[in-house]
């Protein structure tokens, strides 16, 4: 399954960039990430079919990482071809685009900034993956 981030905004060279990059490397699974303008310009319309779309929202839900982990898999073993992540500019996203979302998903209740959520996210994708193939990476605690 395609695992694919859809941002808004440039990342640039930065510190977040190179998290991104580094964590990127590491997920095992089928990878891309793309940029969209702060404003204007059109969603890509998926690669593959079945896709599955996922929100980046504050209003979403707050999961574990082995919740995580098991949803990707559950959509994977479903036959799902790409999961695409929306991080949407600094005003987020509409309600259209919440109620066609598949799920939305909250990085807890704090703000996040726009650079740092695309690096956690793929952090969290490397995660999940390592879950679901066993690596040790992950801890439960």
């Amino acid at each position: 399954m395609l695992l694919h981030i859809i941002a808004r905004g440039k990342i640039a060279r930065s510190p977040e960039a190179e998290l991104l990059e580094r964590y990127a490397r590491r997920i095992t699974w089928p990878f891309k990430h793309s940029e969209l303008p702060d404003t204007g310009g059109k969603v890509p319309p998926p690669a593959q079919t079945p896709c599955r779309e996922v929100l980046l929202d504050e209003r979403g839900k707050a999961m574990t990482s082995e919740e995580f982990a098991a949803l990707l898999g559950r959509w994977r073993d479903e036959g799902v071809r790409e999961c695409r992540f929306l991080i949407g500019a600094a005003d987020g996203h509409g309600d259209e685009a919440r109620a066609r979302a598949d799920h939305l998903l909250s990085f807890g209740k704090m703000t996040w900034p726009h650079l740092m959520a695309r690096a956690m996210l793929a952090e969290q994708l490397w995660r999940a993956t390592a879950i679901l193939a066993g690596h040790p990476y992950h801890r439960s605690g």
